[in-house]
């Protein structure tokens, strides 16, 4: 049985055209009957570092007994010119985070993925400093080449939840 965190998390490349760029994580969210792709804002543009991808393709497994099954999934960043992607701001102003709704309908039909939910959200005072947490991801592209699953790091809580 698969531990059903590394179903949450997604393998996301960026292109330009048929151009490859980069390598990224991001994670499954579902509200609302609305399935979106989370990832960091500087995945999908940069202006600093001059990154502009025009597509995203994740990784999605298609077969919930063989993990080893998986395909590619491409995603247009732009349509009639505007970002299709959502923004997230806090007090503070823009935060470096991103959300695509990916169309259902689109999607495998025997798609085999984990998302997390409004109610996997902890209040800000049941998250301390210090706090043992687990990130699922491909950093800089690694991942389980046999199974297309993330890697897992422990990590723990350096600075207040806000």
């Amino acid at each position: 049985m698969i531990e059903p965190l590394l179903m949450t998390a997604a393998r996301i490349l960026t292109f330009d055209g048929l151009r490859p760029l980069t390598n990224a994580s991001g994670f499954f969210f579902r509200r609302d009957g609305r399935l979106f792709l989370v990832t960091c804002r500087h995945v999908l543009i940069d202006e600093r570092s001059r990154h502009f991808p025009d597509r995203i393709e994740i990784e999605l497994h298609i077969d919930a007994d063989d993990m080893g099954q998986s395909t590619g999934f491409s995603i247009p960043l732009y349509r009639e010119g505007a970002g299709v992607w959502r923004e997230g701001a806090d007090g503070g102003g823009r935060v470096d985070v991103a959300a695509i709704q990916l169309d259902l309908a689109a999607l495998p039909p025997t798609l085999a993925c984990r998302a997390f939910t409004p109610a996997h959200i902890p209040a800000p005072s049941e998250v301390e400093i210090g706090a043992t947490v687990l990130i699922a991801g491909f950093p800089l592209g690694f991942h389980d080449t046999l199974h297309h699953l993330p890697i897992v790091r422990q990590a723990a809580v350096a600075s207040s939840f806000g």
